[in-house]
């Protein structure tokens, strides 16, 4: 039954030769997505490949998203690595499929964006904050910047699949979401994938709208969370000026 259904998706979704040639591991993984790549692929259209990678580096990440030529490219990166599932280590085995599941739903979030034309780009009415460095420090801290947006939305994408999909399993998904995303110890350097400011709104799954699609919820809160995130912006700023008059 497992294999039958991965083959059924592997052929949505790449040119993947066969569900036999997967290790157990990539079995799991995509046996846990499946309901979301489904989603993407059949309700939403989306053009995403399925890439795994025969090796990688300690360094990758299980799972990832791409883009080339138009394409989302869903690669995972497990075979001879031991701390592929580190990022689970934490989660009773009988709750990681949930937890891989809203990782999926995190990447196709990704995908969207790209597809939408929108990746890096703020919502009409926002703009770019502007920052204090210059020259190649400005263009690193407005990248981070624009990641960490990305983040932001991905998250709560996964999170509103949940929300939809599973919400009796809501609050377990969000507290580790939390966990995962937690900044730095030293609060010193606010990460690329620091997204507590928008999971600090969905707390709760009451607090995407529910009428609407699954990413203009996802949209919904985002923006919310950038408001915020300006009104912040415009009080340190304020603060600066001040200090300068004295």
């Amino acid at each position: 039954m497992i294999t039958r259904l991965l083959i059924s998706l592997l052929l949505f979704c790449s040119n993947f030769a066969s569900a036999a040639e997967l290790t157990d591991m990539e079995t799991r993984w995509l046996t846990a997505g499946s309901a979301m790549l489904k989603y993407a692929k059949k309700d939403l259209k989306l053009p995403i490949d399925i890439i795994v990678q025969p090796t990688g580096k300690p360094t990758d990440v299980p799972l990832a998203l791409g883009f080339q030529d138009g394409r989302c490219k869903l690669v995972l990166t497990m075979r001879n690595k031991t701390n592929a599932e580190d990022v689970l280590s934490s989660v009773p085995a009988e709750q990681r499929a949930l937890m891989i599941e809203a990782m999926f739903a995190h990447e196709v979030g990704h995908c969207w964006r790209y597809v939408q034309g929108q990746w890096h780009e703020m919502p009409a009415g926002f703009e770019e904050h502007d920052h204090a460095a210059h020259g190649q420090a400005q263009a690193q801290a407005q990248e981070l910047e624009q990641t960490r947006r990305e983040e932001g939305f991905a998250d709560l994408a996964a999170l509103a699949w949940i929300q939809q999909r599973h919400p009796e399993q809501y609050g377990i998904v969000a507290a580790w979401m939390r966990q995962v995303r937690q900044p730095s110890p030293s609060g010193a350097v606010v990460g690329s994938h620091t997204t507590m400011a928008w999971l600090q709104l969905a707390s709760s799954g009451d607090a995407f709208a529910a009428e609407l699609p699954l990413f203009e919820q996802a949209s919904s809160l985002w923006q919310k969370g950038l408001l915020n995130q300006d009104a912040r912006q415009d009080a340190r700023q304020g603060m600066r000026q001040a200090s300068l008059q004295r």
